[in-house]
């Protein structure tokens, strides 16, 4: 979880040691990539106030950059990335990716259909606490979709107002027949 043994009273600078030091590093490790930390998170003087007084935003960005500058074997990241500004999202994306190509694993929770796919090369579709596919993720974004649009044609069927009639003469026109598997729904609008 970031931002997890923070403590609230502490400062931001005195929560970058302190969650360093839950993390197995020394002093002198956490003192080697403070500013590379500080730097990341862009948080500027409220580096030095407690964190009680930080926006979600500014937390989750010292947690983030806590977690990507002490390089571990595993990260865990969940949605915690809707939060900040698009320049702060693009960081923490390309510091993702030089995490993985330099050999990391990451485990990542999120909605964002889109960067599942880009950004991960397996996924996990969890529907009510059950697994309900394993796969590549473009194939899991698809399979996630599919189920978003059945469950919205189940929501519509039972709050749609009665068709209007159609015109004596007229014949609404036959939907065209698609064979793909990347498609689905029912022609309904």
């Amino acid at each position: 979880e970031l931002g997890s043994g923070f403590n609230h009273e502490f400062t931001g600078r005195e929560n970058v040691f302190l969650n360093g030091a839950l993390l197995g590093f020394s002093q002198a490790e956490i003192e080697a990539r403070f500013d590379d930390i500080a730097g990341f998170a862009d948080i500027g003087e409220f580096i030095d106030q407690p964190v009680k007084t930080y926006s979600s935003g500014m937390f989750v960005r010292l947690a983030f950059a806590v977690q990507v500058q002490l390089e571990p074997d595993i990260l865990i990241v969940d949605e915690a990335l809707a939060v900040g500004d698009a320049l702060f999202q693009k960081r923490c994306y390309q510091r993702l990716e030089r995490f993985l190509s330099n050999g990391g694993t990451l485990l990542f929770v999120s909605h964002d259909q889109e960067v599942v796919r880009t950004l991960t090369s397996r996924s996990v579709l969890l529907d009510g606490g059950h697994c309900r596919s394993i796969g590549p993720s473009s194939e899991i974004v698809l399979e996630y979709r599919r189920r978003l649009h059945e469950e919205e044609v189940r929501y519509a069927s039972t709050h749609k107002p009665p068709p209007e009639a159609v015109p004596a003469g007229a014949a609404a026109p036959a939907p065209e027949v698609v064979d793909d598997k990347s498609s689905f729904g029912d022609f309904d609008a």
